[in-house]
């Protein structure tokens, strides 16, 4: 079982329409390190973390960033959620 480490989320900037994206952030990991471009999006079985992606030479889209275990995921996604929920709506 993996010890869970400290998460801080650095930016949240709420996007407004009508789309399935509702947020992007960045979060810190342990005081040392910083990922950019997570995303909140809505999707048919609610709202969840997407990890940054990038476009491959084929055209396809592959995450940049990925959580090792289960538990990693969990930790990382219950600390975005848990910021969008209480961030509010930003004026720009």
């Amino acid at each position: 079982m993996s010890t869970p480490v400290e998460l801080e989320v650095k930016r949240m900037a709420k996007v407004d329409g009508r789309g399935t994206l509702k947020a992007f952030c960045d979060v810190a990991i342990g005081g040392q390190y910083l990922i950019k471009g997570l995303k909140v999006v809505e999707g048919k079985k609610g709202i969840f973390v997407s990890m940054p992606r990038e476009q491959g030479r084929d055209g396809n889209w592959y995450d940049t960033f990925l959580p090792v275990t289960k538990q990693a995921h969990q930790q990382l996604s219950e600390a975005v959620l848990a910021a969008y929920q209480t961030e509010e709506p930003s004026l720009a």
